[in-house]
């Protein structure tokens, strides 16, 4: 018998297949084509405290190895998430990450606020969010920003674990990583996006209204991977890996690299069930290799 549950922050998941904030709704879109009960978790498109309208078309463009997006977190609010979405996800065994957004430490404060009371399982704190207080610097950027906005979302959490979302866009990975931890962070996952950029050379100007957007998909794997290594060894809460991670292979890196788990994203858009597939992919290693536990291969690197 293979054990393949893993301990995030004191929640226990089924497996280590999560599904990565913002490449799989709110769960239900991916319903019809996997078995939701077969993974370990899903983090849900982010959510405000108010609704936000996101940006202007176009919001998604292919790329080498992958996509641009600059969809702006469009969401309907954290209150009808609460009131909709969350009924629906209970029918189902998988846990309930829920991704946390906002523009001013108030507005995570907020969201915090009424994600304690609401019948999830972790929150899941993204700090790529400009801040509009300081002329819209990225929270995740800064040390003092991230230690303040964390530990201000960390006193609204007296109920749910709080995993705090990394920018990989940043020259030290490890310094916002342990100021995540040193500020109250229960787990971390990571990365979130890189920058980058597409022009149309016939139009003579760049697509997308912000002009640069979040790149994702097998292009940044090796960066994410280096990540998660790093951060993995900077600090002792655990981590959800993600960035790029297309198969089994890829996930089995990220776990050696450090992750106690991972999450699978933008491969879902090309197909809606690599999570699945990824997870089998994985057994069928452990069975190769002769591994009774995933926990085994956690940081061995």
């Amino acid at each position: 018998m293979k054990n393949l549950k893993v301990n995030i922050a004191g929640v226990e998941f089924e497996n280590p297949i999560t599904t990565a904030s913002g490449t799989f709704g709110y769960g239900r879109e991916y319903a019809e084509f996997i078995d939701l009960n077969k993974i370990g978790g899903i983090s849900v498109k982010g959510v405000s405290n108010t609704p936000w309208k996101g940006n202007p078309p176009p919001r998604v463009m292919e790329t080498y190895g992958g996509m641009l997006n600059s969809v702006g977190l469009q969401n309907p609010g954290v209150d009808y998430f609460i009131e909709h979405e969350i009924p629906f996800l209970r029918n189902y065994s998988t846990k309930i990450i829920v991704n946390a957004c906002g523009h001013s430490v108030e507005e995570y404060e907020a969201v915090c606020e009424k994600l304690n009371e609401a019948d999830i399982d972790i929150v899941e704190l993204n700090i790529s969010c400009p801040n509009i207080a300081e002329g819209g610097k990225t929270f995740g950027q800064d040390t003092e920003a991230t230690s303040l906005v964390v530990s201000r979302a960390k006193a609204k959490l007296t109920k749910k674990p709080l995993m705090v979302k990394l920018s990989p866009n940043v020259t030290d990975i490890t310094s916002i990583a342990k100021a995540a931890e040193a500020a109250g962070a229960d787990a971390l996952s990571l990365i979130n996006t890189l920058l980058g950029m597409k022009i149309d050379i016939y139009k003579r100007q760049a697509p997308f209204k912000n002009k640069v957007a979040g790149l994702s998909g097998p292009a940044i794997k090796p960066v994410a991977l280096r990540m998660v290594f790093q951060a993995s060894k900077a600090v002792k809460i655990p981590i959800l890996g993600m960035g790029g991670i297309s198969n089994g292979e890829d996930a089995i890196e990220f776990m050696m690299a450090g992750a106690r788990a991972i999450a699978v994203g933008t491969a879902n858009f090309q197909d809606p069930e690599a999570s699945v597939k990824v997870l089998a992919e994985m057994e069928a290693f452990m069975n190769r290799e002769g591994i009774k536990d995933i926990n085994e291969i956690v940081g061995i690197i």
